[in-house]
């Protein structure tokens, strides 16, 4: 073996070490800002893909460890604030889509950076696909990341009584888990973080299924993503019907946003979960835009429309009293 082979072999040793040391795990992350747009704008020649710099106003603080978890394995977050703040501001978890199986926390960006430019403190955060740890992992790792952000509060001055999940597509379903289970401890994990709470006071889902196993989620049962996630369905029906938003719906469910497509199978169970909080005379948007592909929140001119609702929602349910 020639010098520069040694050498190469070399680096790919080290790299490897490197890896096995730090508890890196490969990510796919082919679902992005991009990708949506070159899938879109075949049929929709006038969208924009928003990518977004940093606002005037709005510091960041990025790739904060929240957790520890698996074998030597940290998760990462991001955090926007506002560069000025004296009272205590609401803050939003913002969780991004990919089928539970690909996506990155930088596709909600943007979004998190206009809100953080409205006076929220925005986090977001990755969490564990299933091809590295399928359900219930991601759950536990994002209630994870709610419970960071309580024990944090002082340095980002949160206000620990107004918290938001706020997800996109896969994300929605998970922010829609974490707001129907609060106070369940059905996706408690033994950590330093557990002396804070898990509770959000409220959920912005957008276009996000809330039961696995309502008729309009048919398409979910033989598809590729929810089974990676979740196992076969038929086999792991149970699982399926766990990890629906809508099984858990009740008296401790907070006020709910919905942004959707026109898709059904994106909204599935969304009304039987709205007919709920109807029984507890509690608060919810719903808003459609018709003739929107799925991931219009990631493009114009669906993007600043989104914004609106988000922003107008949490300022109608944080509002100072």
């Amino acid at each position: 073996m020639d010098f520069k082979a040694l050498l190469f072999l070399g680096a790919i040793l080290s790299g490897a070490a490197c890896s096995a040391q730090s508890g890196y795990q490969p990510r796919d992350t082919s679902y992005s800002i991009h990708s949506t747009y070159t899938k879109v704008v075949k049929s929709n020649p006038d969208v924009r893909p928003v990518y977004g710099r940093l606002p005037k106003g709005v510091r960041e603080d990025t790739n904060r460890v929240y957790a520890e978890v698996g074998n030597d394995r940290s998760l990462y977050l991001d955090v926007y604030y506002p560069d000025s703040m004296t009272t205590p501001r609401a803050a939003v978890l913002m969780i991004h889509g990919g089928g539970w199986t690909t996506g990155s926390k930088e596709n909600l960006h943007p979004m998190a950076r206009q809100l953080a430019a409205r006076g929220y403190v925005t986090v977001t955060p990755e969490y564990r696909l299933s091809a590295e740890a399928p359900y219930p992992a991601g759950v536990r790792d994002l209630k994870l990341a709610v419970r960071w952000m309580r024990a944090n509060a002082a340095e980002y001055n949160i206000d620990t009584n107004r918290i938001a999940a706020y997800g996109a597509s896969a994300g929605a379903h998970l922010a829609s888990l974490l707001g129907t289970t609060n106070e369940l401890d059905i996706y408690d994990t033994l950590s330093p973080l557990h002396a804070y709470s898990d509770d959000v006071q409220a959920v912005l889902n957008i276009d996000g299924i809330v039961s696995f196993v309502h008729p309009d989620a048919e398409p979910e049962w033989t598809g590729r993503s929810a089974n990676a996630w979740l196992g076969d369905y038929e086999a792991h029906y149970e699982r399926w019907r766990e990890a629906s938003p809508l099984v858990y719906a009740g008296a401790n469910t907070p006020p709910f946003l919905f942004v959707n497509s026109s898709y059904p199978r994106f909204h599935a169970g969304r009304q039987e979960l709205l007919n709920v909080l109807d029984q507890h005379n509690t608060k919810y948007v719903v808003a459609t835009f018709e003739n929107s592909p799925h991931g219009f929140w990631l493009l114009e001119p669906w993007f600043e429309p989104t914004l609106y609702l988000a922003a107008g929602f949490l300022e109608a349910v944080f509002a100072e009293p």
